[in-house]
C-alpha cells in the first residue's frame, strides 16, 4: 500500500485512476493544479505522484522538477496527452520514473506505478543499509587470508567485472557482495539480491526477468523482473547452483548480450548490470555432474574470492567474539560481558559448522541468557547443551577432518531430533541453508524418518 498524489485537471482522469488505485489498495489523493499540488506536499508525504504535463496555472515539467528536488524519494510517473518524444526524455532526465501518453492504459498505468513503487523501495533500502554499514560489513580479522580477500574487494569495487564468491554457509559471501558494491561506482544504484535456492524452479524465470499478463496461471498483470529493477546497478545472484538449467540458459544470454525477454513477452529488453554470483557447493563437482552449466560459470567467475570457514582462520576467533559481545551489549541495552578462558577454550574446540553465521548466533544468545558479566564454561555449555564435548574431546581419531565430520555428523542428527526432523526449525538453529543441510543429510546418509 503507497499513498500516491494525482495531479491533473480533468476530473474523469483523476475519478479513473483513483478507482483503479484504491482497488490496488493504495491511499489516493488529488489535486485539479500545480498550486494545490504544491500546497498538499508542503504539510503531507506521498510514497508517488502522477503528474499531468499541461496544468492550468503550471508546466508540469517544471513541478516534476520541484518535486525532485524538494522531494527525492517520492516517484514520480508523467501523463499527457499532447506528449512528444523530447518532452518524455527530458522527463525522465528530470527524474521521472515513466512517461504515458493519454489516452490511458489501466494495464500499463498498474505495471508503472508497481514498477516505479518497487524500484524506490529498494532505493529507501539501500540508503538505509549504507547508513546501517558499521564495522561488522568490514570483515573483522586479521589473518593473511582475510587481509587478501580486503585487497581483492578494493580491487574488484573499481571495476565493473563479475565476482564469484565461494564458501561454506556462514562464512560470509553477501558481506563481500554488499562490500563490494559499496565501494563500487555503482553505490546510488540499486543492489538486488536473488536467493536462487529459495525460488521453486517453476518461478525462477518470472522473478528474475519478469513477465506478461497472461504468461500463467496468475500472471494478472505485467510484472518487472529482478534484472530489469537491478539496471544500472548490481545484482547478487545467490545460490546460484541451484538454479534450473532454463535460467542458467537465460542469465548465460544476459551476461553475453545485455538482453532478455520478459516470460510470455516478445519485446526485448535491453539492461546494464553488474553481476555478482555466490554458492557453497562445490562448483566444479556440479558442473561435472552438468547440474550447473560450464560457460556460464566460466563468464561468472571473471574474479573469483572463496571465502574461509571460521576453523581456517580460527586466529581470528577472539577479535571476532569480542565484537559481538560489545555489538549485542550496545543493541541490547546490556553491559558487556566478558568470556572467561576456560570458556573461550570450550568455544574454540567447537568445529562451528554454520562458521561466522553461527559464532554470531551463539554470542547473542549468551550475551542476553547469561545473568553475570562474566561467561563462563557451565554457561557455554548449559546453552549448547547439544554439544557433547567430553564425548567428542576423547575420542580417538587421528583425521581431523574425519573428526569434524563425525562431530558434525553428530550434531546434525542431535538438532533434528530436537527439533523434530524439521528441516527449517533446525537449519535456522545450525545457522545454515535449507539447501545446505539437505545436502549434509544426504552427505552423511542420515535416514531422517529414522530419528
Amino acid at each position: 500500500m503507497a499513498k500516491i498524489l494525482i495531479v491533473d485537471d480533468e476530473i474523469n482522469i483523476i475519478k479513473t485512476l483513483s478507482s483503479i488505485l484504491t482497488d490496488e489498495e493504495h491511499i489516493v489523493y488529488s489535486s485539479k493544479n500545480g498550486e494545490e499540488a504544491r500546497e498538499f506536499l508542503r504539510t503531507n508525504d506521498v510514497d508517488m505522484a502522477i503528474l499531468d504535463v499541461w496544468l492550468p496555472d503550471v508546466d508540469g515539467i517544471d513541478l516534476l522538477e520541484q518535486i525532485k528536488s524538494l522531494y527525492p524519494d517520492t516517484a514520480v510517473i508523467m501523463i499527457s496527452g499532447h506528449g512528444s518524444i523530447d518532452i518524455a526524455v527530458k522527463s525522465t532526465k528530470l527524474g521521472a520514473y515513466d512517461f504515458i501518453q493519454k489516452p490511458l492504459s489501466m494495464e500499463r498505468v498498474i505495471t508503472s506505478v508497481n514498477n516505479a513503487l518497487e524500484h524506490m523501495r529498494l532505493r529507501k533500502e539501500n540508503i538505509k543499509l549504507r547508513k546501517e554499514f558499521h564495522i561488522d560489513e568490514e570483515m573483522i580479522g586479521n589473518s593473511p587470508r582475510i587481509d587478501e580477500i580486503r585487497d581483492i574487494i578494493e580491487t574488484a569495487a573499481k571495476t565493473n567485472a563479475r565476482v564469484f564468491i565461494t564458501g561454506d554457509s556462514g562464512t560470509g559471501k553477501e558481506l563481500v557482495a554488499r562490500a563490494i558494491y559499496y565501494r563500487s561506482k555503482r553505490s546510488d544504484k540499486p543492489f538486488v539480491k536473488v536467493n536462487c535456492a529459495a525460488i521453486p524452479n517453476e518461478l525462477i524465470e518470472s522473478e528474475l526477468f519478469g513477465h506478461e499478463k497472461g504468461a500463467f496461471t496468475g500472471a494478472i498483470n505485467r510484472r518487472m523482473g529482478k534484472f530489469e529493477i537491478a539496471n544500472k546497478g548490481t545484482m547478487f545472484l545467490d545460490e546460484v547452483c541451484d538454479m534450473s538449467a532454463s535460467a542458467q540458459s537465460k542469465v548465460l544470454r544476459v551476461l553475453q548480450e545485455n538482453q532478455f525477454e520478459r516470460v510470455g513477452g516478445n519485446e526485448t529488453i535491453t539492461v546494464d548490470v553488474r553481476v555478482i554470483a555466490a554458492t557453497n557447493v562445490d562448483v566444479k563437482k556440479a558442473v561435472e555432474e552438468d547440474t550447473f552449466r560450464e560457460d556460464l560459470y566460466y563468464r561468472l567467475n571473471v574474479i573469483p574470492i572463496h571465502m574461509p570457514t571460521l576453523a581456517e582462520r580460527i586466529e581470528d576467533f577472539p577479535l571476532l567474539v569480542n565484537y559481538f559481545l560489545e555489538r549485542f551489549a550496545e543493541e541490547h541495552g546490556l553491559g558487556i560481558k566478558q568470556i572467561d578462558d576456560a570458556g573461550m577454550k570450550d568455544l574454540t574446540r567447537h568445529s562451528w559448522p554454520g562458521n561466522v553465521r553461527e559464532l554470531k548466533n551463539v554470542i547473542e544468545r549468551l550475551s542476553i541468557m547469561v545473568p553475570g558479566e562474566s561467561i563462563g564454561r557451565d554457561d557455554i555449555r548449559k546453552h549448547l547443551e547439544a554439544y557433547d564435548y567430553d564425548d567428542f574431546m576423547t575420542k580417538d581419531i587421528s583425521s581431523l577432518k574425519k573428526a569434524r565430520e563425525e562431530f558434525e555428523k553428530d550434531y546434525i542428527l542431535k538438532v533434528l531430533k530436537k527439533n523434530e526432523r524439521n528441516i527449517t526449525l533446525a537449519s535456522k538453529e545450525l545457522g545454515i541453508e535449507r539447501t545446505n543441510l539437505h545436502r549434509k543429510i544426504k552427505q552423511y546418509n542420515i535416514n531422517i524418518n529414522k530419528i
